[in-house]
């Protein structure tokens, strides 16, 4: 198809291809590289506990439900900011997407060194495995997704990975928090 067009639109297109092998890349990378480190890292099973938590565990709930809310003002946000949910966008939207973001991703940092240092790669169960590997995915298809909002890729490519990221924090909060909660009750 790149034959048929016009030179300058080639080159475009080539740029464009080379920014999503860049972002996939650099994505990949970090996904696997998490689950090579949680594989070989020897889990120590302690975790520092935060004030005001009964234990780890309540702790990484808590958060990763924090930023599962989170995620879910982005996923609002990002509907309004590109027309799918019929209201006026207010002047303040891009800001309330992007700082929501940024706190949900910051809420996953403690949440995720807990679950590498402490827990490493399990997969002794469906459950366990299912959430290993998708927390593998998550930063991985967060830092592509980074990657993208500056560069010229095709319009598909950020809801695209705006989708995976948020997709891959729903089966976290799922196969975690949901667990936890309906199995200990909701306790701090």
């Amino acid at each position: 198809m790149s034959a048929h067009l016009p030179t300058p639109h080639r080159h475009i297109r080539n740029q464009q291809i080379r920014a999503l092998v860049i972002a996939f890349g650099v994505g990949s990378l970090i996904s696997v590289g998490l689950g090579v480190y949680g594989s070989l890292h020897e889990p120590t099973f302690f975790a520092i506990n935060l004030a005001g938590f009964s234990s780890g565990v309540a702790a990484k709930a808590w958060l990763a439900s924090g930023a599962f809310v989170l995620a879910v003002v982005q996923l609002v946000s990002a509907l309004i900011m590109y027309g799918r949910i019929p209201v006026a966008a207010p002047s303040w939207i891009g800001g309330l997407h992007r700082w929501s973001g940024r706190a949900a991703v910051l809420l996953t940092v403690p949440v995720a060194v807990h679950c590498l240092y402490a827990l490493g790669f399990q997969t002794g169960e469906p459950r366990v495995l299912v959430h290993s590997l998708f927390g593998c995915f998550f930063y991985g298809a967060f830092a592509a997704k980074m990657l993208v909002l500056r560069a010229d890729t095709p319009k598909w490519t950020l809801p695209v990975l705006g989708g995976a990221v948020f997709s891959a924090l729903t089966a976290l909060w799922l196969t975690a928090s949901v667990w936890f909660f309906a199995t200990s009750g909701l306790t701090f």
